[in-house]
């Protein structure tokens, strides 16, 4: 809202920002954070992570804060398992324990399969109005950026043991050390720690027969495990506000001894931070996971629902809350409640009352937008009428667009957008009864009874007089009074002149399809009879 900094906002994003600011205290910038491995496909799941912080790092903004957004790739990961959706599956078997980093991209020419998936994602935020700073782990530890860290890490091994075997069911063993290595003559994490020289110094060796001792300030072979890494991360990028799923956020999870080891070792407040919960996805099949490739990715929703509306989805639902994203009919409703608060944003009401739930609404509006929020209201027009007019137009959006009268030059770009995840839902994920085409005069005529013969012979007179100088629902009511003349049963008419015009038994609601189809295309196929 232009004038949100008289109104305390109760939208969740709004609360964090403030909750940022008062535990973190006055600063420069704050960090916010967020990361993941690009071990697959980024699916819809990790996405969550992204878009909250971004709604977070939106809502500082809008305070006048200065916010640093950070993204961190943890591309110097173990290549685990080799998703099943992939090609030259033996060749990447042959890549397994060594960083993803080193896995090749057997998809395209990318330098690396870790490089194809974070490329992929990085080219489509932008879309859903996501900007953050990059970082890559690999090159960190490749540049030995984390030298320091990690000896921090070794010189605190027996805090850390004592950290992990709290939340453990069977203590680590006396010889663990707090770090893994990549051999150096295989690449793969198939060592042994052997030994540390109080200083910088770590030996290993490796199942292939290598040993070695490496220096921490010039190799780039030996990490921190995750629950390490992450809090040497938040004080190396001094991060005041990362959230994590609940699989993270469960007791004696990562976070929470990530959170010791922050404050013990590294000297560090944790970052404020909240759990997010799961996502569902209703109306196609696939579970959600990276590594078996089975996953619905951010490309694949932004073929159904606008930038917008994704946005909409989350920042109109609290982290915590599960929800689904939905392939299924559900998809007309989410637009439908979209537009409901996109026309509320733009009719400020003014009585008190009203004004507290406006205020609410339109902060969700306000952050669902990719870019700034429009000056005036988008081109709308409802979702179910919009697909059929895709339907009627056989998916042609210039020919949708040249039918409309009251679009601006100004609105045609959203609009063509929105018809172009309208018609993919209708082709790929509306169910049969909802789809239809419309039949041509080459298709030829259908086989009617008398009675139904006469009454779309009847109909047609009707629409060539009247269509275009009666409103729906005058003409609605000659249509009703010609039934009763005839003595028709409207399910038999209507299933009459559904076979006539799309070859189904149902369809969209007759009188207002009449009108969509227009007097011209109507008695191209009536007056067949």
């Amino acid at each position: 809202m232009s004038d949100n900094t008289k109104v305390k906002s109760t939208h969740w994003a709004d609360i964090t920002a403030d909750k940022i600011i008062r535990e973190r205290g006055m600063k420069d910038h704050y960090t916010c954070a967020s990361g993941i491995t690009p071990s697959g496909t980024v699916h819809i799941g990790n996405f969550r992570e992204i878009i909250s912080v971004e709604l977070v790092v939106r809502a500082l903004r809008d305070k006048g804060e200065n916010v640093r957004f950070i993204y961190s790739w943890d591309d110097y990961d173990v290549f685990r398992k080799v998703p099943q959706n992939m090609p030259e599956q033996e060749k990447l078997k042959s890549y397994l324990r060594k960083p993803i980093t080193l896995v090749p991209d057997v998809l395209g020419n990318e330098e690396s399969y870790a490089a194809a998936n974070e490329k992929s994602l990085e080219a489509l935020l932008p879309t859903v109005g996501v900007f953050p700073e990059y970082i890559y782990q690999a090159k960190r530890y490749r540049n030995s950026e984390y030298a320091e860290g990690i000896k921090n890490a070794l010189v605190h091994q027996d805090v850390i043991r004592r950290q992990l075997n709290e939340s453990r069911t069977s203590d680590l063993p006396a010889d663990w050390m707090p770090v893994s290595v990549f051999c150096t003559s295989c690449d793969r994490d198939t060592t042994k720690v052997t030994g540390w020289d109080g200083d910088y110094g770590v030996s290993f060796e490796c199942e292939c027969g290598h040993s070695e001792t490496v220096d921490l300030r010039k190799t780039g072979a030996v990490k921190l495990p995750w629950r390490i890494d992450w809090p040497m991360r938040w004080k190396q990028e001094d991060v005041d506000f990362e959230p994590a799923g609940k699989d993270h956020h469960s007791e004696g999870g990562s976070f929470d001894t990530a959170r010791k080891t922050g404050k013990e070792v590294y000297d560090h407040e944790p970052p404020v931070t909240f759990q997010y919960d799961f996502i569902r996805i209703k109306g196609r099949g696939g579970k959600i996971s990276s590594s078996s490739g089975e996953v619905i990715s951010l490309p694949d929703v932004l073929e159904i629902y606008q930038p917008e509306i994704i946005r909409y989805l989350f920042a109109g639902t609290r982290p915590n809350t599960e929800f689904a994203i939905s392939f299924d009919l559900d998809v007309l409703k989410i637009y439908e409640d979209y537009d409901k608060c996109e026309r509320t944003y733009f009719s400020k009401p003014e009585t008190p009352k009203a004004l507290k739930n406006w205020e609410k609404q339109a902060r969700i509006y306000e952050l669902s937008q990719v870019g700034e929020v429009p000056v005036e209201m988008p081109y709308q027009m409802q979702i179910r009428h919009l697909c059929n007019l895709l339907q009627v137009h056989s998916g042609d959006i210039d020919a949708v667009i040249n039918s409309l009268k009251d679009l601006k030059a100004s609105q045609e770009e959203r609009f063509r957008q929105r018809c172009a995840c309208a018609w993919g839902w209708v082709k790929e994920f509306a169910p049969e009864d909802f789809r239809y085409s419309l039949r041509t005069p080459d298709d030829g005529t259908i086989e009617l009874d008398e009675k139904n013969l006469t009454a779309v012979r009847r109909l047609a007179l009707l629409v060539e007089k009247n269509l275009e100088s009666m409103d729906e629902k005058e003409f609605g009511t000659n249509v009703y009074d010609m039934m009763k003349d005839l003595d028709l049963e409207s399910a038999d008419f209507f299933t009459a002149v559904y076979q006539a015009l799309i070859s189904k038994e149902k369809g969209p609601r007759l009188i207002s399809f009449l009108y969509i189809l227009g007097k011209e295309k109507v008695l191209s196929l009536l007056k067949l009879y």
